[in-house]
């Protein structure tokens, strides 16, 4: 046991050297949150993202990320940096976790040299490094880890680092010293989160439906976001924060000096009128690194003709009618039905009709 307590310091020591601000050590084992997962799978609430279902068995243990797996050491990186700026009529907001590049491969790298570092130690360990994309309940773990509590908006919470932090994974069968879990919910009475959603996306405290929720409507779904959900989406091109800029957890989060988490110049907040003037070729050279590529120009564009319309953004109009000629079928549905939003609100204003 000595052993692994020598080497558990070390590894903490080297994660925070690498900029993860947290880290902690969890057993592997069978997560209860594998039924629950399967509970709301059951309940159609991960719409379209059948990738997820795909694997729903792997999710049971995390020996299907990595065979042999004893430590589950999770990490957090945080991402605050600059406020967002105040968005004009013709411009989006981006979700502050997408304002620099790709943070996969920025923590991917970190990872590998984290991992590096422990076969040096021990030269024989199984390793493996993972953010996202494995089939891995990681806020679950990160709990079991000690890191923080998963709160009411289904995010994980830490009393310093509130909820703007990344988290990844780092599996091995290197005998580690496993922290405590963290088993004190610290949300106590507040409903903030559920209360701000603009979509009502919150079943209930600590369930979400992601067929309501913006990051999934302007990210995942491929098809034209339904009806209902357009106000909401008010000047959201990419994302939503609303439920973490309520949380009174992330009120006094320190910033931090990553520059890749800084927002690149152009998206914050983002000019949407521009975009309808950006072929394939055009659109992948400005986003193909960044996490916005995740949607794709349709869905990029798709998302900008609503949130327009949203805004009844008149000098937008030009860039609407343009994208009316789109090749693609989701953008011109978008396009048409903000035109139509920013014609009748002209039409109410010609004949002195106020009431919105």
């Amino acid at each position: 046991m000595a052993e692994a307590i020598e080497l558990t310091n070390w590894l903490r020591l080297e994660a925070q050297r690498l900029g993860f601000a947290l880290c902690g050590v969890a057993p592997a084992i069978a997560p209860s949150g594998s039924a629950k997962l399967r509970e709301w799978l059951a309940a159609g609430y991960a719409g379209t993202m059948q990738y997820l279902a795909a694997r729903e068995t792997a999710y049971s243990h995390p020996r299907h990320v990595l065979e042999g797996v004893r430590s589950v050491v999770m990490l957090a990186m945080p991402y605050r940096t600059a406020e967002p700026t105040p968005v004009a009529a013709g411009f989006g907001r981006v979700s502050r976790y997408a304002w620099g590049g790709d943070y996969h491969d920025l923590i991917h790298d970190r990872l590998h040299e984290l991992a590096d570092a422990l076969r040096e130690q021990v030269p024989k360990a199984a390793v493996r490094g993972v953010v996202d994309t494995a089939p891995l309940l990681e806020r679950e773990f990160a709990q079991i880890a000690g890191l923080g509590w998963i709160g009411k908006n289904t995010l994980l919470l830490n009393r310093r680092w509130g909820s703007w932090f990344f988290l990844a994974a780092l599996l091995t069968d290197a005998e580690l010293k496993f922290d405590a879990d963290h088993e004190t919910d610290h949300c106590g009475t507040c409903t903030a989160c559920l209360d701000s959603c603009p979509t009502d996306a919150f079943v209930g405290p600590y369930i979400l439906d992601a067929r309501k929720c913006l990051s999934y409507t302007t990210i995942e779904l491929r098809e034209a976001i339904p009806a209902e959900l357009r106000a909401g989406q008010g000047d959201w091109v990419f994302g939503c924060d609303v439920c973490q800029d309520v949380c009174p957890w992330n009120s006094k989060v320190p910033t931090v000096n990553e520059p890749a988490f800084y927002p690149r110049a152009a998206e914050n907040p983002l000019d949407l009128i521009s975009l309808f003037d950006l072929d394939d070729a055009a659109f992948r050279a400005r986003f193909r690194d960044t996490p916005l590529w995740r949607s794709k120009r349709r869905g990029i564009l798709r998302n900008a003709a609503i949130v327009l319309g949203n805004q009844r953004a008149a000098n937008a109009e030009d860039a609407l009618k343009k994208g009316l000629a789109d090749s693609e079928p989701l953008v011109r549905e978008a396009c048409l039905w903000a035109l139509e939003k920013i014609q009748s609100a002209s039409h109410d204003v010609a004949s002195g009709d106020s009431s919105g």
